[in-house]
């Protein structure tokens, strides 16, 4: 009997371990999210879908660059919540109003994309404190925008996918994922780990190289992202960029106090898939 018991205990513990909820779980209910996926960090993802946005005869899809995150670290007691706002024009003044209402830091208001119709706006922020709050009143913010913020009942069906990510990702030395047919990649550049107010600033906060690229046809993708770099590291990418053919399209910074400042090199590119991603390999070594 004691053999069994002892069995018995050891095949439940580890199940145990496998059904432990995320730390997160209530702070995805808040944004009205149905779970969150275990971790130190949690990023979550509001795509402007309802935003019909073309640079030149690009179809500019949400995966690529119309997507409004939030990523939380820390505790549910003391939590880091920083992020990235898709906006309109008419979105931003309301916006900026609400955040500091609810106690967030406008951290930079921007644009990352040149000649796009119409134009869009792109608001970073910082907020700090208990989680759950936090995520509410993020959430009643967005609410006074057009963003959808609920979880689809049906799955959106994938756009045709025009990419071959296996030869895309070779080519950049780095592993990403699909997204319909935009295909996502993050790389660490942004050297050694970037602090604010005494705090690391994990990757998934927004300290990685973000490249996207989206396949327009079989012979041709676009693709955009930012750089995040130290200040040596700024002009080398610049001219690598520049030299592959791929335009910067913005520099500037995204947070306000961090050490060492990172600083953000946003960039377009429109060419043959793998004629892209060799130039943007490039940028990533000269980034290093």
């Amino acid at each position: 009997m004691r053999y069994f018991i002892s069995v018995l205990l050891i095949c439940v513990a580890p199940l145990a371990a496998q059904q432990q909820p995320s730390p997160w779980g209530l702070v995805a209910r808040a944004l009205g999210k149905s779970s969150a996926p275990p971790g130190e960090t949690y990023r979550v993802t509001f795509a402007r879908s309802d935003l019909r946005v073309r640079v030149g005869d690009v179809a500019v899809a949400p995966a690529l660059a119309l997507t409004s995150w939030a990523a939380f670290a820390g505790s549910a007691d003391s939590a880091d919540v920083m992020g990235d706002l898709v906006l309109t024009e008419r979105e931003v003044p309301v916006v900026v109003s609400g955040l500091l209402g609810a106690g967030f830091d406008v951290t930079a208001i921007h644009h990352h994309l040149l000649g796009e119709s119409p134009r869009v706006f792109y608001l970073h922020y910082h907020g700090r404190g208990a989680a759950v709050p936090l995520a509410a009143r993020l959430r009643a913010v967005l609410s006074r925008t057009a963003t959808p913020l609920g979880e689809p009942a049906v799955a959106p069906r994938p756009a045709p996918v025009t990419l071959d990510t296996t030869a895309l990702f070779a080519a950049l030395g780095a592993h990403g994922r699909l997204a319909g047919n935009v295909a996502q990649i993050g790389v660490p550049t942004s050297g050694s780990a970037v602090m604010l107010d005494g705090r690391p600033v994990p990757g998934a906060l927004g300290v990685n190289t973000a490249i996207n690229i989206q396949g327009v046809t079989a012979r041709r993708a676009v693709a955009t992202g930012d750089f995040v770099l130290q200040a040596a590291r700024v002009q080398p990418t610049v001219r690598a960029l520049e030299s592959a053919g791929i335009h910067v399209t913005a520099i500037h910074s995204h947070l306000i106090g961090e050490t060492p400042p990172a600083y953000f090199v946003h960039f377009w590119g429109d060419a043959e898939p793998l004629a892209l991603a060799r130039g943007l390999r490039t940028a990533i070594d000269s980034a290093r």
